[in-house]
């Protein structure tokens, strides 16, 4: 910024000095030229046509509106983050003549890094202001400060953070009561070509707006391991805008900005916000419990392809494929089983397995809900009691059934698998979990699946049907494998 400003003012000085050598109109100072000169102060407006001015001046005056009444409630979030590196406590010594030391231990050195975001205030209950940002922004800091934007700034703590939906919860505390709280809008009206402000702290600017258009809703955040379902916008948002608030013309709160894709690092119109009504939940959740509580059912659920969907008879059916089941947990209990396809909850139709994580998740513990499955060509409902999903239980692989996930044995894997026998009928396996029962039976991925208790399965459809937990509580299977076909040690499912 220094070498900038030298060379600014080194221009500036030397386009004076040009200046001086010319005539020029300025107050109290004779002119010298023809009648024919001209200067800009002099030069008329452009000619508008006054219909067209007042639609400017009208769509210029809602975004000044907006803009005006939803800053107060924005806020600037610095952080702090301590910071563990290994490192050599005789790395920068010379060793030209005996050689390193081999016996010196790398040490851990502590260091501050120090970052910023964006947030906006959802909340005050008496002194305590909560202000919602990333997780990613305030979820690892040991010290948070909120800026508003008249520039007081806040001591802050992390009320809630959670890593899966990206979101974080601070506070701060204030005898004002009339620091600005934002209104949350309805996410679930957003569409495509709806006008956007988005508001934040890009690069440090804080409080700055930018303006675009919804450009598409429902964009998936697996790429980044998150479970929320994206508002996309061409907005510009920037590192530094995380955690700000996306807003339509009304002044609502609509999403909150999350993160971009990007070639350079900076804004290339490609900018995503978390849907406002996937976070309303969480609010309340990391005031009352310090975190969010997800409804668990017990299910693992993959998308499927075309082939797979064929082989089950859910072809051209939008849901969600349950792969394994949870040993004892709440769907198995109701009597889900493995390779039942989901097609909808309480009535309301699955279109993916995102938004069948996000609905369940969104269940409280102890609450009926209604899965509709096909199972073997034909529907039917499920009533499960949905409990709280608990880390340990949620990736306890010894109770996850069956511990692989089945595919059906196209042509393109028997390729992948060099199985030459076309005699050879059943299904592959794929995806061996550790320490499930599929690796307790030592089954391997590429093993061909060929009978289930003795039973021939030919596809995946027989091969679950006889996967059924309420007839039969010990499994064992016959794998082709290597050539020759073998029989497993038989699994008791306690």
């Amino acid at each position: 910024m220094k070498t900038w400003s030298k060379y600014a003012i080194g221009a500036a000085s030397a386009a004076a000095l040009s200046f001086g050598l010319i005539s020029f109109s300025c107050r109290g100072v004779s002119v010298k030229g023809s009648a024919n000169t001209a200067f800009a102060e002099s030069q008329p407006a452009v000619s508008i046509p006054a219909d067209s001015l007042k639609v400017a001046e009208a769509l210029q005056s809602a975004f000044r509106s907006v803009s005006s009444g939803v800053l107060p409630s924005v806020v600037e979030v610095d952080v702090t983050e301590k910071k563990t590196i290994q490192s050599n406590p005789m790395q920068n010594l010379p060793f030209f003549f005996f050689g390193r030391p081999e016996d010196v231990q790398p040490q851990q050195r502590e260091y501050e890094q120090k970052g910023l975001g964006s947030g906006v205030i959802v909340r005050r209950n008496g002194k305590t202001v909560y202000v919602l940002t990333n997780n990613h922004v305030a979820g690892s800091a040991t010290e948070i400060s909120v800026r508003l934007n008249d520039g007081r700034e806040f001591s802050a703590k992390l009320v809630g953070t959670d890593e899966r939906m990206d979101v974080a919860l601070v506070s701060f505390e204030s005898d004002d009561s009339s620091i600005a709280v934002a209104q949350l809008g309805d996410s679930d009206k957003v569409q495509a070509g709806d006008i956007c402000l988005a508001f934040g702290a890009p690069l440090g600017y804080r409080q700055s707006v930018t303006q675009g258009i919804i450009s598409a809703t429902g964009r998936s955040g697996n790429d980044i391991g998150n479970i929320n379902d994206f508002i996309q916008t061409d907005a510009a948002i920037n590192q530094g805008n995380s955690g700000g608030p996306l807003v339509n013309i009304y002044g609502e709160v609509i999403g909150i900005n999350t993160w971009i894709a990007s070639q350079s690092g900076g804004s290339q119109g490609l900018g995503f916000s978390i849907p406002i009504n996937n976070i309303k939940k969480a609010i309340d959740d990391f005031i009352a419990n310090g975190k969010i509580s997800y409804g668990w059912m017990g299910v693992s659920l993959v998308e499927v392809k075309d082939e797979f969907k064929e082989s089950l008879d859910v072809k051209n059916v939008s849901g969600a494929f349950a792969s394994q089941i949870f040993i004892g947990s709440p769907a198995q209990k109701a009597g889900m089983q493995a390779g039942d396809y989901i097609i909808s909850l309480n009535g309301h139709a699955v279109k993916d397995v995102d938004q069948l994580v996000r609905e369940v998740g969104g269940l409280r513990a102890g609450e009926k809900a209604t899965f509709t499955v096909i199972r073997g060509g034909k529907k039917q409902d499920i009533v499960v009691t949905i409990e709280e999903r608990k880390k340990e239980v949620s990736s306890d692989n010894g109770r996850l059934w069956p511990g692989f996930i089945a595919v059906p044995l196209t042509d393109d894997i028997r390729k992948q698998i060099k199985l030459d026998d076309n005699g050879v009928k059943g299904v592959v396996v794929m995806s061996v979990q550790e320490k499930s029962p599929a690796a307790a039976l030592r089954l391997q991925n590429g093993d061909v699946i060929t009978a289930v208790n003795g039973k021939k399965v030919r596809d995946l459809a027989e091969f679950y049907s006889a996967m059924d937990l309420n007839k039969s509580k010990s499994i064992n299977f016959e794998i082709y494998t290597n050539g020759g076909t073998i029989t497993t040690s038989t699994y008791t499912v306690h």
